[in-house]
């Protein structure tokens, strides 16, 4: 199914909350998609027909019908159907746990949610909508597996339930609203479960004073992880005076610099990184897309490396010239990713890992915050320290 999208969308809650002018800033850019976006729609769609079959909103020959058109897509393959499989399962979970708890219970599937009087022109889809016993519950399928996205405190799911909550609350006097993440591909479930009381509150103390600065393209420019995916990120001026705080350091040699002023340079380099990265990508495009002239800069010819043209044919011109297979080919075990999915998890396990064949040796040293959960280790001179006084 198509998907509109609001100005203030509700995927986009996380940055026009922390930059509310950021909203109306990005209708001065064109909108794109991207390969990932299209395959997550697609993957959707899937999950729909899956569950749509299972709730008897189409028969089974016509679910194999258009399964058949589906799988002569590009995006289709077998591992997506399993990543779905694992949503269509939770989900239908969750459906016979709701009608067991209430004959009533109501089931939507990519159910149009309005929020709107909280957030100007607000809405959004809802994956899987379910009511029963003063529940209403949204879980949404995220199928890229670029990082983890928790469902607690996460804005858009708390937007969705305001507009569950809208939807259903006349009819079935909502108590509780509970909103679910599904994450296959990286094997992450969570919930968040909130009084509608408690949601309510965040309503109308949080997110309206904000939506409404943001719909008038008003309040305070601020950079943050936030920028990633705004559409202006590349010429905001808001983020490139954050990033440029750090020439105040003039990059000197770290010794002549306070501990302090290094961790603060840690704090920021991702985001300068990134928003280097940003410009870099919005200077090639205009230039190769729309013959930009940069001051100074010039579009060129890359470096490039040679390659085959036709391997089948390599192949067959060098036999023809009286070569082997065993001199032109080379035989490559098939990496541990590919080699789980053709054995299977369970064989792969009992053939490989419990035979210490496949080990996970230690990961380089990285230096994060230390709000990260990963346990903290030692210095290699402190561990050579800690063995040598054992």
């Amino acid at each position: 199914m198509s998907r509109k999208h609001a100005i203030l969308s509700a995927s986009g809650s996380e940055r026009w909350l922390a930059c509310p002018p950021s909203a109306r800033l990005e209708q001065e850019f064109e909108s794109t998609t991207s390969q990932y976006a299209e395959e997550g729609r697609f993957a959707h769609s899937l999950a729909e027909l899956h569950l749509g079959q299972f709730l008897g909103k189409c028969t089974s020959q016509t679910k194999d019908k258009l399964l058949t058109e589906m799988q002569k897509n590009d995006f289709y393959s077998q591992e997506m159907e399993d990543y779905i499989q694992v949503y269509v399962d939770l989900a239908i979970e969750k459906i016979n746990a709701a009608r067991a708890k209430s004959e009533d219970a109501i089931i939507f599937l990519e159910q149009r949610l309005d929020f709107s009087p909280w957030v100007p022109e607000g809405f959004g889809t809802g994956d899987l909508v379910l009511v029963a016993d003063g529940v209403v519950e949204v879980v949404d399928l995220k199928y890229g597996k670029g990082v983890p996205v928790s469902a607690v405190g996460n804005t858009q799911m708390r937007m969705y339930g305001l507009g569950a909550y809208q939807m259903l609350d006349m009819l079935y006097d909502i108590q509780t609203v509970r909103t679910t993440i599904v994450q296959p591909r990286l094997d992450n479930i969570s919930t968040e479960e909130l009084s509608a009381k408690e949601l309510l509150e965040w309503g109308s103390e949080t997110l309206k004073p904000i939506a409404e600065l943001a719909w008038e393209g008003k309040g305070n420019y601020s950079a943050g992880d936030h920028c990633r995916f705004c559409r202006a990120k590349a010429t905001c001026r808001a983020r490139a005076e954050a990033n440029l705080e750090l020439a105040k350091y003039d990059f000197q040699d770290p010794p002549l610099l306070e501990d302090d002023e290094i961790a603060e340079i840690l704090n920021k380099v991702d985001d300068l990184c990134r928003w280097t990265s940003d410009i870099q990508t919005y200077a090639l495009e205009q230039a190769r897309d729309h013959d930009k002239k940069w001051p100074g800069w010039k579009l060129v010819e890359g470096r490039s490396n040679r390659k085959y043209t036709d391997i089948d044919a390599v192949a067959e011109t060098l036999k023809i010239a009286g070569y082997k297979d065993k001199d032109i080919f080379e035989k490559v075990i098939l990496g541990i990713t590919k080699m789980e999915k053709l054995l299977g998890k369970k064989k792969f396990v009992e053939l490989l890992e419990k035979t210490n064949l496949v080990v996970k040796p230690p990961g380089r040293p990285a230096l994060v915050p230390e709000s990260d959960k990963r346990p903290e280790i030692n210095s290699i001179a402190s561990a050579k320290e800690d063995f040598a006084k054992n």
